[in-house]
């Protein structure tokens, strides 16, 4: 297997258009993984992740870390409130 074909396989684009030249691969490629980990980031932050460790992952895996990240059950409910929480929670159950 050649760089082209893993390339191309391993973002995907090569079951979108398989004829696909080489430069225009890789050009697409580096935009798609881009944009990978700029969704992984956001979903990441608002799913209580890591947005460092995603942002790499998008950007190396692409369309692969989008999927597992997509998959993975949100973190958030596993935090503690924050004390600007608790403070609410204690004014509203007062009054």
């Amino acid at each position: 297997m050649d760089f082209y074909r893993l390339l191309g396989y391993f973002s995907g684009l090569l079951f979108i258009k398989p004829e696909m030249d080489l430069s225009v691969l890789w050009r697409t490629a580096a935009l798609v993984h881009f944009l990978d980990a700029i969704l992984c980031c956001v979903i990441a932050k608002y799913s209580g992740r890591s947005k460092k460790l995603w942002t790499v992952a998008g950007a190396i895996c692409g369309i692969w870390a989008l999927a597992v990240i997509f998959l993975l059950p949100e973190k958030n409910h596993l935090n503690p409130p924050s004390k600007s929480e608790e403070h609410a929670k204690a004014l509203k159950s007062s009054a």
